[in-house]
């Protein structure tokens, strides 16, 4: 089963796969355990939600043993997760499919912040869109480097002044946080690890899309 959910309290990647396993041990539901543990349910959960996100829906594959219908599961799971957990979809994926954690081949973020006050020149778009447009990351050993950012945008809108629209695409396997983009644009010094943010600008990730073989986006 691939769920979509959101949880209560703080949106932390450790709480929330927590918050999952627990639901998913009290609910009944005969599930194939994991090659960890085998008292726990495997599961397939991600991409992890990067430091100071929020996001409308984290998603998750739950491997079961034994078939039932999306609406069981979604009932079962629920009463067990209480006012933990908040399942927003529920449905039905092949086994051999690859699971959520692999699927994703892009994400959509909504930025929120005085924009005009952060960068009162040029918009995201345009520094996007301008000829060199590289963020410049620092390791923790000092050294840097430059990585090029626009192979990744595959769209940057502002349909309000206060919001703007960034979907971010894979590239070989490698995806790059909504955080450097924006401090790229706003000159910023990055500095790499989990815990990088950009102070007064709010990331919320809005959803998470696959890819068909045609190249056309759709939402998982």
């Amino acid at each position: 089963m691939r769920i979509e959910f959101t949880v209560s309290g703080r949106p932390d990647h450790k709480r929330i796969f927590n918050v999952l396993r627990n639901a998913v041990l009290g609910s009944g539901l005969a599930f194939e355990p994991a090659k960890i543990n085998k008292n726990w349910p495997r599961l397939a959960y991600g991409p992890v939600l990067g430091y100071a996100q929020e996001s409308l829906g984290e998603y998750a594959d739950i491997y079961l043993t034994q078939p039932v219908s999306t609406q069981e599961a979604r009932q079962a799971l629920a009463q067990a997760a209480g006012n933990s957990l908040t399942i927003k979809r529920v449905e039905r994926v092949p086994y051999a499919l690859p699971s959520v954690s692999n699927l994703v081949a892009a994400a959509c973020y909504w930025l929120e912040g005085d924009f005009k006050h952060l960068s009162p020149g040029p918009g995201l778009a345009e520094f996007i869109n301008a000829p060199r447009a590289v963020a410049v990351i620092t390791a923790p050993n000092g050294m840097t480097r430059e990585e090029n950012i626009k192979p990744y945008v595959l769209a940057c809108e502002q349909p309000q002044a206060d919001k703007i629209v960034l979907t971010l695409q894979t590239v070989e396997g490698k995806s790059l946080k909504p955080e450097y983009v924006v401090a790229a644009w706003l000159g910023l010094t990055i500095m790499q690890g989990e815990e990088f943010t950009v102070e007064n600008v709010k990331f919320i990730r809005e959803g998470l899309y696959w890819r068909d073989t045609q190249g056309a986006l759709h939402r998982i």
